[in-house]
């Protein structure tokens, strides 16, 4: 089958849709990746046809990340200022892509691709969704974080509250969705369904590309929905080796303590590279730091050889070999973790990662920081507490072999090939005329 993979994002978002790619094309499927062009250059060297996609994201835009990161108003910030002022135009390339020079089979589309259930309905494509956390299914019986108002975090477990804020989390935004409807509206289709929280799930489709260790079925997700288990990539480009710098460094002495801000909250660091290194030189420990391209993320202060600097390193590759992982609470990162077996002090910034966090702390695989709190005593102060209790290092061990017996790249696969055996039989007795 032609299968185009499609989202907006960062590559914490884009990087599962790779691994299921290249799952595809072994498999002797053609899947075409329509993105955000600043992704061409990792898709390329892996020989999968790409196709760009409105709108691109500027790496070196700092400004922006700061404000989608701000926690009472970034969610409504990227779609308001980057997303929507674009929309039809993530249509056209969509279309084109689904439609040009063939006709795809089965589209699979990320939630941030507000366009991508409109191009389905259009052209009659079967489709699938896919989220990568279960802060997406907003969920009345595993109600989350909600990151403007985290006190309610705080009431979940009390009868009915569920139900309260998945209300409160439709009324805030109900305003937002306007930009969709009117697309809708000038191609001629009705309203639909809200498309923050029901019109971007397939009625054929939705994966769950995470693990059971993160979340579990609850009964109002939507019916059709898989859960896979994580889709890892984390190559650059097919490269999946660690620079010679850091593999000589952990070569060289006991397993560090890993800094890290994922792929998208390293662009508006603050500070955090800075107190991170003052908090190793505190501990006297070994540490790496992730600093991204951002060059004032570089700290400024004389730095002991027992601290090492990168610019990015595959997280596979370099978790196993750490002692614990200080990060974000990106999906992603948080899933290379579990990967890893390795306890994690999260300090979220916004979107799902306070609901990540949450989920690990209940676990008893780490300990949340928030990020006014984030100054060298208390984070030598949490990692001490960490490093010398051996409960979080084993419940993070046990996590590991959850995550091991899941296969999400196959089973994302295995559904995906069924689904397209489905349509082609209905459409085979429907005779229905493709657009």
């Amino acid at each position: 089958m032609r299968i185009v993979l499609s989202n907006i994002g960062t590559l914490g978002d884009i990087n599962p849709l790779i691994a299921i790619a290249l799952e595809l094309k072994r498999r002797g499927h053609d899947p075409v990746m329509a993105l955000p062009n600043v992704f061409r250059e990792k898709i390329a060297p892996l020989g999968i046809e790409f196709h760009s996609l409105r709108p691109d994201i500027d790496p070196t835009n700092t400004k922006l990340v700061e404000m989608i990161y701000d926690v009472k108003r970034g969610t409504e910030t990227g779609l308001r200022e980057f997303l929507y002022p674009v929309l039809r135009q993530t249509y056209d390339d969509l279309l084109d892509a689904a439609t040009r020079p063939a006709r795809a089979d089965l589209l699979l589309l990320g939630e941030l691709n507000y366009a991508g259930p409109i191009v389905a309905e259009v052209t009659g494509i079967p489709w699938a969704s896919y989220v990568l956390a279960p802060f997406s299914f907003f969920s009345a019986y595993d109600p989350p974080v909600l990151p403007p108002y985290p006190g309610l975090a705080r009431m979940d477990r009390v009868p009915g509250m569920g139900r309260v804020m998945r209300r409160l989390a439709r009324f805030v935004t109900r305003k937002w969705p306007e930009p969709v409807y009117g697309l809708r509206r000038e191609l001629g289709l009705p309203k639909g369904r809200n498309p923050l929280f029901d019109a971007k799930h397939s009625p054929g489709l939705v994966l769950a590309l995470f693990s059971r260790a993160l979340g579990t079925e609850q009964k109002d997700w939507p019916a059709n929905t898989l859960i896979t288990g994580f889709c890892f990539y984390d190559a650059d480009a097919g490269n999946a080796a660690l620079p010679a710098n850091l593999e000589a460094f952990l070569a060289a002495g006991e397993p560090p303590v890993v800094f890290t801000l994922g792929s998208a909250a390293v662009l508006a660091a603050g500070d955090f590279y800075e107190q991170s290194a003052h908090a190793a030189k505190r501990l006297g420990v070994r540490a790496v730091l992730l600093i991204g391209t951002e060059a004032r993320n570089r700290p400024q202060q004389d730095l002991p050889n027992s601290i090492c600097i990168a610019e990015y390193a595959p997280y596979s590759g370099l978790f196993p070999r750490a002692s614990l992982v200080v990060h974000q609470g990106g999906v992603g990162t948080t899933a290379q973790c579990l990967r890893a077996g390795r306890p994690m002090l999260i300090m979220p910034y916004s979107h799902d990662q306070p609901d990540n966090a949450r989920r690990m702390k209940r676990m008893g695989a780490a300990r949340v920081i928030q990020r006014a709190q984030y100054k060298p005593w208390s984070v030598a102060r949490s990692i001490r507490a960490m490093l010398a209790n051996p409960n979080y290092a084993e419940q993070a061990r046990k996590a590991a072999g959850e995550v091991a017996r899941e296969n999400g790249v196959k089973s994302a696969c295995d559904a995906l090939e069924s689904l397209h055996a489905r349509a082609r039989a209905a459409q085979s007795i429907t005779g229905f005329a493709a657009y």
